[in-house]
């Protein structure tokens, strides 16, 4: 938090944050909201009853465009770009070739040569210092950055699907999750991905920067609340999602985060295929798990885990915690090692020198009936 305001970039939809009063934060390198007026808990609560908002626009969006583009990106993406369909997304990783996880990342063919990467904003930098180089002698594709030019806001909850067909003529629930379309919005032709981070129905909707305010107000007026960092940071949280930096890092890999079924290795001149397909036959020595507390304590990440039968023994790390209002519970995910992660398996979180015990319990913490 020590980044000057003078220093950080700001979306679209910085003013409209700041008329509507929200706390604002650094936040990889952008100013944004963290929490508006009503809180963190009515955020949640107003996603998970009908729908929320929240500007994304800070996070990377770029194209790759041409008869070579399947081919580049499959050397660089953890997903099987070639059977890809045109207007299916695939949740991926950025793998170095030691298969450590630079990013992770939503890969969408929006049309027969065209694809959009959407990246997160604290490692979009990185991101682009890696995959540049290897851009500079791929052949036939082109990429083309859109972040500044455009903004992204997602519009998620069970009425979120209703709310945007009311925006775009009955266009969007014609878009199926995890698929990319296009819709006539506010006079602009908007792009529409059914996805999300929340573990709720809902689309992340790309428009001109221009159009971003008219988009936000007009939600706004249709009853959708204003959502900041904090809610979203739950909501992922309940519905057992990872965040990079976090559960994720150059230090994991996509096997032992327990996402294995997102690193398809097999694609030619893949650049993490080796490493891949080691872990994949390999037996990973710790595990990503979800627990919940059972004594009184919010598990924060970098606190220990300790063995019940042995507390002086630390056997992993907490990486996210929080408390959710959605099952009312103190939850977690964290490393262990791989013989104290089975489901069921009572463990202590060293909560500033008190020993709170938790359990490892299945994930996701929160899943949509």
């Amino acid at each position: 938090m020590s980044e000057s305001n003078e220093n950080l970039k700001r979306t679209p939809l910085h003013q409209v944050h700041v008329d509507s009063g929200a706390r604002m934060v650094p936040f990889g390198g952008w100013d944004m909201p963290v929490q508006y007026s009503d809180g963190i808990i009515a955020e949640v609560k107003s996603v998970r009853n009908s729908a929320g908002m929240f500007d994304v626009s800070h996070m990377g969006r770029v194209y790759f465009e041409g008869s070579g583009a399947a081919y580049f990106l499959g050397t660089i993406l953890s997903a099987n770009i070639p059977a890809l369909k045109i207007g299916r997304g695939k949740y991926n990783f950025i793998c170095n070739s030691e298969g450590g996880v630079i990013d992770d990342a939503m890969v969408y063919r929006v049309s027969d040569e065209k694809y959009l990467l959407v990246v997160n904003a604290g490692n979009y930098d990185v991101d682009l210092e890696w995959i540049t180089p290897r851009f500079e002698s791929a052949m036939d594709v082109m990429m083309s950055d859109v972040t500044v030019e455009t903004a992204m806001i997602a519009v998620q909850g069970p009425k979120a699907v209703e709310i945007l067909n009311g925006m775009t003529d009955g266009q969007a629930s014609g878009i199926r999750r995890f698929r990319v379309g296009q819709a006539e919005m506010l006079d602009v032709n908007a792009t529409l991905c059914r996805t999300g981070y929340t573990g709720e129905e809902g689309f992340e909707v790309i428009v001109p920067a221009g159009k971003a305010q008219e988009l936000w107000n007009t939600l706004k007026t249709s009853g959708v609340n204003e959502c900041g960092l904090g809610s979203r940071d739950v909501l992922r949280l309940e519905a057992g999602l990872p965040l990079h930096g976090n559960d994720l890092s150059t230090d994991t890999n996509p096997f032992e985060a327990g996402f294995g079924r997102f690193a398809y290795f097999q694609g030619e001149n893949y650049v993490a295929a080796n490493a891949l397909k080691h872990f994949s036959e390999s037996e990973s020595t710790r595990r990503l798990v979800g627990f919940k507390m059972v004594g009184r304590g919010i598990p924060r990440a970098g606190l220990n885990i300790l063995s019940v039968t042995d507390p002086d023994k630390k056997i992993g790390e907490v990486t996210s915690g929080t408390h959710s209002p959605t099952v009312d519970a103190a939850i977690g995910l964290g490393y262990v090692d791989q013989n104290s992660a089975e489901i069921g398996t009572r463990i202590l979180i060293d909560v500033r020198g008190r020993q709170v015990e938790a359990e490892i319990v299945e994930l996701p913490f929160y899943r949509r009936q």
